[in-house]
Formats: structure tokens, C-alpha cells, sequence
């Protein structure tokens, strides 16, 4: 069975969708797209017709391009409300001449988690630590082994139901089944993920349109999360109250012409800008970059005072993710800010180079360990739709492996 999945991250801005096929660890991109966003609010639906419609464009530019329309995915849910707890469970073993199988795994975490979620709340992820089998602990995956009685010591996420229904309701109306739930911030932390991270203690920035989500990972498990209600649209802001222009070409501005930092901008680079139908106003990009970079470093050090409030262990690395990282010398003052152990995020996954694609991408990977851990073999897509997608390519003159496509509407 080739293992094709649908990833599916939506924000405040945009939608961003990536179909892709892992084959032996290796993570190829059949697909991609990010299209802009209506009815969304900080990660949380206001407007549902909206934001299904949104959804369907994301998802039929998925279909030009393979030639099929998802119909299952893992998608990023709200991390608004999030509550993360240790858990612990275990169970008998039907027999203890027989190794331990994904389905005893499967049945220790779904132990775990009875009487650990609040009426209020729905289950998001479970994330085990280490498991036991009999007396013999800090097991970290116990498959093949043989005992008695399997324990797990776990993680598990939940969010308020009424923050988790309507986002899903989106998928259902779209005609798209949910096949599994997970934060962004664990998909960020998958495609930033190392050898070297894996055993280490760390913080991921995502700075997202109305908010930066700041997240702790101890040795790949999220522990600790918090959201601060700012983001790249105060960038916009800024640009729009200054220089007098609308917000459409505030953000063109941001997307188009200006760096992060003055020492990558050029004091005769300028631009003209249509204020109105008699006038002209022209920018300079040294000088709007100055503004930026104020922002930019604002949002930056509060970041960071997030990060000191979450935990006061010395952190051994800070991964920023976000479209907004792909300014030219974004990296520059990251690095000025939170110093030589911080970087942005650097994906090198053909089809998905820009940073807004972590979280879609990332949540794949999980997915996939998800499904390894326990054993199972899965597919978002069934042997037609396989099939179909490899004929499309067959007959198209595109490589399946497409760079992604980004959304034009935002500069209509």
C-alpha cells in the first residue's frame, strides 16, 4: 500500500494544503497550495459558509494538480483553551509468550486517557513518554518485547469542544473526513525536528497573521504552550498607519519589497504607490524596512518573555516558523534577538520551501509515526484515487513533485 496523506493547516490568513506520499522515511510532496482565508479569527471560526468556501478553493487547486480531490486529512485544530497533562495507564497481556504488538499499544494509551478529560473537552493528542513492561521501565518502544502487563507514562492535549466542533464542522461541510487531529506547533516542531532536538529542551515560534503561538518541547513531546493575541498583521498595521496606504497595499509592501532587516534593504530602493487617482507616494525601502524591523523585534523579544515564563530551564534551541520568516534577513534578527541558538525554521522539502507550510507538512510526519508506533498501515487515498493520480502525472507535462502554489487573490 503506498502511504499518501493530506495535511490540512488552517489559519487566519490563508489555508495551506499538502498532499504527500512517505515511502522508507522519505517525505515526497505530490501537491501543495495556500490559498487566503475568510471567516477565520485568530484560529477560531466566526464565519462558517466563509470558511468552507475558502477551504474548497484549497482544495479543488489540489485536484489541477493531481487530479484528485482529498477527501481525508489530518488537520490542525485551535490551540485556544489547550490543556496539557501527564497521564499514566496500563494493561494485562493475553499472553506473555507472545511480543508486544502495536494493538497492545494502541490499547495502553486508550487507557490512559479514561477518566483523564474533562467533560468540556476533547481529546486532541496523546503523546507517550516512555512505557514500562513488568518491572522493567523507561522502555521507549516496547513492540517485540514480552511480559505480563504493559504501563505507559503519556502526554495528552485537549481543547474546549466548543472552540474543536465548529472548526471540524468546516471539513464536514467540504465533504472532507478527519482522519486524525493535531496542534500546528507539533507539526512545526516535525519539520524542524534532529537527532540532536529529539533529546533536547526547546521552543518553537509559529507568528502567525493575529497571533504567535509559543511552544516547549522536552525530547520531541509539546509540554507547555501559550498564544499571544499579536502577529504579522500588526507589520501591516504599521505600514498602513505611517505611510497612509490600505491595508492590501500594506501587505503587498510586506510581501514584495521590504526586508526584514535594514542591513539587507537598499537606501535607493524605491517603490511607487497609487494613493489615489492624482497621487503618487514614494517609498523608500530603507526606510519602511525601519519600521519593520522595530515590529518584527517587538514581536520577537515578547516572544521570548513568553518562552522565560514557560520554563526556566536553559533552552537549548528556538525554531521561528511562519510566512513571515521568509523576509530576506529574517534569520539576521532572529538571531540579534534571541541569540546564536535561535534560527528560523529551514525547510529543504522540495514543493514546500516556504516556511507557512510547516505546520500542514509537519502534522504528516506525525501522523505517519503515529501510525508506525502502533503498527498499522494507512492511506488517505484508496487504490482509484492512486491510480488516477498517477495517470494525471503521466500525462501532464509537470514533474508530480510541484513547487507550491501561491494565492493570487490577494492581489486582485
Amino acid at each position: 500500500m503506498r502511504k499518501i496523506y493530506t495535511g490540512i493547516d488552517i489559519g487566519t490568513d490563508s489555508i495551506k494544503v499538502v498532499v504527500s506520499e512517505i515511502d522508507n522515511n522519505n517525505f515526497y510532496v505530490l501537491a501543495s497550495t495556500s490559498k487566503s482565508s475568510s471567516g477565520i479569527r485568530r484560529g477560531l471560526v466566526v464565519d462558517e459558509t466563509e470558511a468552507v468556501a475558502s477551504l474548497n478553493r484549497a482544495l479543488d487547486d489540489i485536484e489541477k494538480q493531481i487530479g484528485v480531490r482529498p477527501d481525508k486529512a489530518i488537520v490542525t485544530v485551535p490551540s485556544n483553551g489547550r490543556k496539557l497533562k501527564i497521564v499514566s495507564g496500563g494493561t494485562k497481556l493475553k499472553d506473555e509468550n507472545v511480543p508486544i504488538t502495536g494493538r497492545d499499544i494502541n490499547n495502553v494509551l486508550e487507557n490512559s486517557i479514561i477518566g483523564n478529560v474533562d467533560s468540556s473537552d476533547e481529546l486532541v493528542t496523546i503523546t507517550p513518554i516512555v512505557f514500562n513492561v513488568d518491572n522493567i521501565e523507561n522502555i521507549i518502544n516496547p513492540r517485540g518485547k514480552n511480559g505480563k502487563t504493559l504501563g505507559v507514562k503519556a502526554v495528552i492535549g485537549t481543547v474546549p469542544k466548543k472552540y474543536l466542533y465548529p472548526h471540524l464542522n468546516i471539513f464536514k461541510e467540504a465533504g472532507v473526513e478527519v482522519v486524525d487531529i493535531a496542534f500546528g506547533s507539533i507539526g512545526d516542531y516535525y519539520i524542524g525536528a534532529s537527532k540532536e532536538k529529539d533529546k533536547a529542551l526547546g521552543a518553537i515560534i509559529n507568528i502567525g497573521e493575529e497571533t504567535i503561538n509559543v511552544s516547549i518541547f522536552n525530547k520531541k513531546i509539546l509540554i507547555k504552550n501559550e498564544i499571544i493575541k499579536l502577529g504579522s498583521k500588526n507589520v501591516d498595521n504599521d505600514i498602513v498607519y505611517i505611510y497612509g496606504l490600505d491595508y492590501s497595499q500594506a501587505h503587498y509592501l510586506k510581501e514584495n519589497f521590504v526586508t526584514a532587516s535594514t542591513s539587507y534593504s537598499d537606501v535607493n530602493e524605491t517603490i511607487d504607490v497609487e494613493i489615489s487617482d492624482n497621487e503618487t507616494k514614494v517609498i523608500n525601502q530603507e526606510e519602511i524596512t525601519k519600521v519593520v524591523e522595530s515590529r518584527i523585534v517587538e514581536l520577537l523579544k515578547l516572544a521570548k518573555n513568553q518562552i522565560n515564563n514557560l520554563t526556566n530551564r536553559k533552552i537549548s534551541y528556538i525554531i521561528v516558523t511562519g510566512g513571515i520568516t521568509e523576509l530576506t534577513g529574517f534569520n539576521a534578527v532572529v538571531e540579534n534577538t534571541l541569540g546564536i541558538n535561535a534560527s528560523i525554521l529551514n525547510s529543504n522539502i522540495m514543493g514546500i520551501r516556504n516556511n507557512k507550510f510547516s505546520s500542514a507538512a509537519g502534522i504528516i510526519k506525525y501522523f505517519n509515526d503515529k501510525m508506525m508506533l502502533i503498527d498499522k498501515t494507512y492511506s488517505m487515498f484508496d487504490k482509484n484515487q492512486v491510480d488516477t493520480i498517477m495517470r494525471f502525472n503521466n500525462d501532464t507535462e509537470f514533474p508530480l513533485e510541484q513547487e507550491n502554489t501561491v494565492d493570487d487573490e490577494q492581489f486582485n
